[in-house]
């Protein structure tokens, strides 16, 4: 057992990643609109988040390169290399930035909802305190530029933030029978686009990337493989746990609507009191603080990559990404400003890249000069070939979904 939480790490950031404010808000959408009963749509994302994160685990434990590193090389044609980079970076440098405001927001709401807000003015500007604090909070944790210590403050995160939703759903006391029912299929129709935005939410472009980074910054060689996939499967079912349980408080709060993760705090309160008030803010805080640390960290993996960067968290290039990502993220936050027409860009990237990624990424992990004897076998290729057919879907669909709201 002790050499188990000793091997936690990479797995523990990429849980930590696609468990943020947006899949905060999306698992209580979910609940308030739908109740238990698609549960089950979580529990498909989390198996297919499982498969594609293996595969990029696998990828960074055998080639010691991250995922944009591999692309780079392994695409010989210089129009589509360069096409492929590009819109990597478009839908993860960017996109992250303009995520990054939701995420630093999150964790704001988190603390709002225990305490109140506090502004203050600058000159004809009003900046959110709290935004500059969180904001200020993943930049120390970054700028500690080690790896051991981000994977020790995480664990402690995460943990934090499970304890958190886990006992703010066991508060609201729910009916067993009926969440096991949630985990059959029901009808598509009326939650369409809830259940992809919950699997999206779930698999996440930037994490395939980032695993495969961190895996490499962790360990080296085959012998390792077990560890890898043994620590990866424990942390993406407690992420799993965690977006399940917050579904559970949602359907709980007798709420009409939901816009964001604060709506689901006061819903709870008068119904199971303070502490799942606090509960859920604590979370909330942990969430955000977690996603606006792993959301620039990809960014700067992703630019390091592409651009054939050396190795390296204390390098002043790569610590001026992740800058630049937090401090876009912390005005936007703190000034109350939504890029919503960046965010629409952002989507109909990750629309498009989330596909892309996953074939490419099915691709190199079939190649044996990359990984040789730990490349794909068929029953990794059945499973592969249904997740990118999900990915496809899933890209169409966000796309089409992005286009028809301008």
């Amino acid at each position: 057992m002790k050499n188990f939480f000793k091997n936690l790490g990479p797995g523990i950031l990429i849980s930590a990643a696609f468990i943020g404010p947006g899949t905060v808000t999306i698992c209580s959408v979910a609940g308030v609109n739908f109740g238990y009963s698609l549960l089950w749509a979580l529990l498909i994302s989390v198996f297919a988040c499982i498969i594609l994160q293996e595969m990029s685990a696998r990828l960074g434990l055998i080639s010691g390169k991250g995922l944009s590193d591999c692309i780079r090389e392994e695409i010989k044609n210089p129009f589509l290399r360069i096409f492929t980079l590009f819109l990597i970076f478009s839908a993860i440098v960017i996109g992250n930035a303009a995520y990054e405001a939701g995420n630093i927001t999150g964790a704001v709401l988190g603390v709002e909802s225990v305490f109140s807000t506090i502004n203050f003015n600058l000159g004809a500007l009003r900046l959110n305190i709290w935004s500059l604090l969180i904001g200020g909070v993943a930049f120390i944790l970054l700028f500690l530029g080690s790896y051991k210590k981000l994977e020790k403050i995480f664990i402690a995160l995460v943990l934090l933030m499970s304890v958190a939703f886990i006992l703010t759903a066991i508060l609201t006391l729910p009916d067993i029978s009926e969440i096991l029912k949630g985990f059959i299929p029901g009808s598509f129709d009326a939650g369409l686009l809830t259940i992809i935005a919950l699997v999206g939410t779930t698999v996440v472009p930037y994490n395939l990337f980032l695993h495969a980074s961190l895996v490499s910054e962790k360990w080296s060689g085959p012998e390792y493989i077990g560890s890898v996939r043994k620590e990866l499967v424990f942390s993406l079912l407690l992420g799993g746990i965690v977006s399940m349980a917050i579904v559970v408080c949602a359907a709980a709060a007798q709420i009409d609507k939901i816009e964001d993760a604060g709506d689901l705090a006061k819903g709870l309160e008068p119904l199971f009191g303070n502490s799942a008030t606090i509960f859920l803010g604590v979370g909330l805080l942990a969430a955000g603080i977690t996603s606006s640390v792993t959301a620039p960290l990809a960014a700067a993996y992703v630019v390091q990559g592409c651009l054939g960067w050396k190795k390296g968290m204390q390098s002043k290039r790569f610590r001026a990404v992740w800058m630049s990502v937090i401090i876009l993220g912390v005005l936007f936050s703190s000034l109350g400003i939504k890029p919503v027409e960046i965010i629409q860009f952002a989507q109909i990237a990750n629309g498009i890249v989330l596909p892309v990624i996953a074939i490419f990424l099915f691709w190199i992990v079939n190649q044996r000069s990359v990984l040789g004897e730990n490349r794909n076998n068929l029953f990794q290729n059945i499973l592969g070939f249904i997740v990118i057919i999900l990915a496809i879907f899933l890209g169409v669909k966000s796309i089409l979904n992005v286009i028809q709201n301008f």
